[in-house]
């Protein structure tokens, strides 16, 4: 029996879509995007067949159909940021350097949310900043003490105003902001669309542009859109829709504890093998609880999404 000498069936479909030329995912809204091209030109596509939907992000190979263009090829990703509850998963983008987390003194910010977040980034292996905005007001000491576990375990704390102290604000981000793909993400709010305006005096109009190519007016709200802080496009800010509740049912629940790394520094002085660390005796988890080395707000938020995340799934 001869040989088929052509190359395998996904080689050959590496080696087409090495052909088709290259793009970046800026806007998404169902399966319509805008892609940019590397010389920075943006048209409009639609995604072929019946595949997974497009992600801001997203790096792709398409090709010129009439006026518009077809994504025929969705190049591995390097991470994904979602959020998943029972009904349905969102994705927020694709390949980042970071994630600007964004809390404020007022309206008081959920530590839970919070935490949520920052697990889903480290599920994703995303390095994360926390932003503390609106730090003029009374509350800021209070905000600050909320936040001290997270300092602890590593994490750097942004403090700014963005409203009250637009061109100091603007001065401590854009340093970190540098060379970076930086997703902002937050409740509602905690003065998203405020920061974006402060660092990119063009968003809304860029925005209105990117909602027309998409044909979409929700598209403001809805969805994530990338944004370059300057012409040499080097330095990214995509931003992101606010957000009330954040499911994790991506996560299994053995996992929970490795994602938070107050308790992941506690790990492996356990009598069980398999503790959960919420009421095994001898648990090392609750010992640092004990002991202060573990805060028991983030123990709480820890018992209730490990029982979240381990009731039955229909």
């Amino acid at each position: 029996m001869s040989r088929d000498p052509r190359p395998p069936v996904d080689a050959r479909r590496a080696e087409g879509a090495a052909a088709l030329d290259q793009g970046l995912i800026v806007a998404a809204h169902g399966r319509h995007a805008i892609v940019e091209t590397p010389e920075g030109r943006r048209l409009r596509c639609h995604l072929r067949g019946k595949r997974s939907e497009l992600v801001v992000g997203d790096r792709v190979r398409w090709q010129r159909s009439g006026d518009e263009g077809v994504v025929e090829h969705i190049e591995p990703r390097r991470n994904l940021l979602m959020r998943q509850d029972a009904w349905r998963s969102k994705s927020f983008a694709a390949n980042l350097d970071q994630l600007l987390l964004l809390v404020a003194v007022e309206p008081v910010f959920s530590e839970s949310q919070l935490a949520r977040a920052l697990i889903a980034a480290a599920a994703a292996d995303i390095g994360v900043l926390i932003g503390l905005n609106k730090v003029d007001l009374p509350a800021a000491a209070e905000a600050r003490a909320r936040l001290a576990p997270y300092r602890t375990m590593g994490i750097e704390v942004l403090e700014f105003s963005a409203k009250a102290q637009a061109s100091a604000t603007r001065e401590r981000l854009l340093p970190c902001l540098r060379d970076r793909a930086t997703l902002l993400l937050g409740p509602s709010g905690a003065g998203k669309s405020t920061l974006i305006n402060l660092l990119l005096p063009e968003a809304r109009a860029q925005v209105g542009e990117l909602s027309a190519a998409l044909a979409s007016g929700r598209h403001t709200t809805t969805s994530t859109t990338w944004y370059w802080l300057g012409s040499d496009r080097r330095d990214a800010v995509l931003d992101s829709p606010g957000f009330q509740e954040f499911g994790l049912q991506q996560i299994e629940p053995a996992r929970l504890a490795a994602l938070m790394p107050d308790l992941a520094a506690e790990l492996g002085h356990c009598r069980f093998a398999n503790c959960t660390h919420r009421q095994e005796p001898q648990c090392g988890v609750q010992a640092a609880v004990r002991a202060g080395r573990v805060s028991a707000s983030r123990w709480r938020i820890y018992r209730e999404l490990h029982e979240e995340l381990s009731r039955p799934r229909w």
